[in-house]
């Protein structure tokens, strides 16, 4: 198997995932996904395409990730990561997508307009 590469975003984060056979190392910008990310969390983010499909020690992945935030970066991270496995595997994307796992989140923060303080949140109003 050659190395399968993949992206997947959330929010303004961008990861490239690349999936390798191996022994189940994941490693996200240079280092290991346990020091990259700080909670359990986040962990179960980075692994849960890899847990659902039930390939969690056969395969190594790569990952480049920048934008956005900790939350943002993993769950771009798992999209990447399921991408790559039905991919690699068509029979594997029922599972995926039964745990929601091969669908882009829409979702993005909406723009602060003019006039106001925030997107939605007006300037206080005084009477007098």
């Amino acid at each position: 198997m050659e190395v399968i590469n993949k992206s997947g975003r959330r929010k303004t984060s961008v990861a490239r995932a690349y999936v390798t056979k191996g022994k189940g190392n994941i490693e996200v910008n240079g280092v290991d996904y346990k020091t990259y990310f700080k909670t359990s969390t986040l962990h179960f983010y980075v692994t849960q395409s890899l847990t659902v499909a039930n390939v969690r020690n056969e395969f190594d992945v790569k990952i480049n990730v920048a934008g956005g935030g900790n939350t943002g970066q993993a769950q771009a991270i798992r999209l990447a990561i399921a991408k790559a496995l039905v991919e690699h595997n068509a029979d594997l994307k029922p599972a995926l997508r039964a745990e929601g796992l091969v669908t882009r989140d829409p979702r993005m923060v909406e723009r602060k307009k003019f006039g106001q303080k925030k997107a939605r949140a007006r300037f206080q109003f005084s009477k007098r």
